[in-house]
């Protein structure tokens, strides 16, 4: 049986520029798939400094007259006072990895690992933009800004992929203590500068969380008899003649990546999760979305 894996430069070069053609669908599929995860869940209620009314509750002795709720109490015998919900803006960076390597789809129905981890990335800073906080990304000068006028420049950049590059790393940026970092990548390249852009991230005291998109194809390794693989850049060639005998290798190999994006997460508290891209794209949408709620 022979088979070719070869995604050639001039269709990993069609995909980068159909991302980038496709910057309406992509802020459309965003804020379509963000719709869909309940605003309930972000989990920044709590009593504090604020405009938006939370709840009454029963005045006590160290209340201030002019904090009670007279109209609210007219309706009782006990006094009330009017809670605000506690609002403290958050700043949340964002990276999405957007090389070659993410430019792959094992098949035409899958979107490739791109496409997907730009949705999840652009869905997850507009639930966070509606809820008031700071977002931006980590490959831009800019610092995180409020507003859903921000997503729109995000989008924008989202939507332009680095095909020349294999594998990227973490952008480097220069955080805030207490400030909340999210990468979502396939972690597949070189893992001394995977982990060194992530811990220059964790020595910064940020809130890390890690989201591995990975294909089908890429957890299986469904591959046997001859075949023939090639890098999305085109650069590295590799044939076999028994596919079937690697399997076992690159399954240990591949779960040794994971356990190490787990331990590193660990070790900093910050939080892991892997993607299949056959997968419904609102379970790492919602897994991200409650991790970062329980923080704020």
């Amino acid at each position: 049986m022979n088979q070719t894996v070869n995604i050639s430069v001039q269709n990993t070069r069609h995909d980068a520029d159909h991302l980038a053609h496709g910057f309406a669908a992509l802020l459309a599929d965003a804020h379509q798939l963000a719709a869909s995860i309940s605003h309930g869940a972000h989990g920044r209620r709590r009593s504090g400094a604020g405009e938006e009314f939370w709840q009454y509750r029963a005045a006590v002795d160290t209340d201030a007259i002019r904090d009670i709720d007279w109209r609210r109490s007219a309706r009782s015998d006990d006094h009330f006072v009017r809670q605000h919900e506690w609002q403290n803006t958050q700043s949340v960076h964002l990276w999405v990895d957007r090389g070659a390597s993410m430019l792959f789809r094992s098949e035409d129905s899958l979107p490739m690992k791109a496409q997907r981890a730009a949705v999840l990335g652009l869905s997850i800073a507009i639930l966070l933009a509606k809820a008031g906080e700071k977002i931006g990304l980590t490959d831009l000068a800019d610092p995180p800004r409020q507003g859903i006028a921000q997503i729109d420049m995000m989008a924008a950049a989202l939507a332009q992929t680095h095909p020349d590059q294999e594998f990227c790393a973490p952008a480097r940026k220069a955080m805030k203590q207490g400030q909340k970092a999210v990468f979502i990548s396939d972690f597949l390249g070189d893992w001394d500068q995977v982990f060194d852009s992530l811990t220059y991230a964790a020595n910064q005291n940020v809130d890390g969380y890690l989201v591995q998109v990975l294909d089908p194809v890429e957890q299986g390794f469904p591959f046997k008899g001859r075949t023939v693989l090639f890098s999305m850049n085109g650069a590295h060639k590799f044939e076999t003649l028994r596919a079937q005998s690697l399997r076992d290798e690159y399954r240990k190999k591949l779960a040794e990546r994971k356990a190490a994006l787990q331990q590193l997460a660990q070790k900093t508290g910050w939080r892991y999760c892997c993607h299949q891209t056959d997968a419904a794209a609102t379970v790492p949408l919602m897994w991200l979305y409650q991790a970062l709620g329980r923080q704020f």
